[in-house]
């Protein structure tokens, strides 16, 4: 079992920043794939940028060179910088982590989540 939390969501304005974190505990990420997802009122959960193991990086293209994903294996913890924010980018975001293989930006990949944090961009 996994145990993911998420934290550092807030209030901005648009074009500040955030860094979001994803704490794991009960079992370590080793291995593990971590993702952020984020889902906004009425709309589907979507993929927004993962890190397997090897620290190779995915992002969507909503968020591509604004963000960065980054994981700390020691502290067993998942980061996601994210700048110039948008009011699109408000949502709700969920640390998951993919214990199993195969799979980057698919919610079904992903076998553990957090509760969510909520962001939410004043324009």
């Amino acid at each position: 079992q996994v145990q993911l939390v998420e934290s550092g969501g807030g209030l901005v304005q648009a074009g500040d920043s955030l860094r979001l974190s994803c704490a794991a505990s009960g079992r370590s990420f080793g291995g593990s794939t971590v993702g952020w997802f984020r889902q906004a009122p009425g709309k589907e959960r979507e993929f927004v940028a993962a890190i397997p193991w090897s620290g190779r990086t995915y992002y969507a293209d909503s968020v591509k060179g604004r963000s960065t994903i980054s994981r700390d294996n020691s502290k067993n913890t998942v980061h996601l910088q994210m700048n110039s924010l948008r009011f699109e980018d408000t949502a709700t975001y969920y640390c998951a982590a993919n214990t199993r293989g195969a799979g980057y930006t698919q919610t079904w990949a992903y076998d553990y989540w957090g509760q969510g944090t909520q962001v939410t961009v004043s324009s």
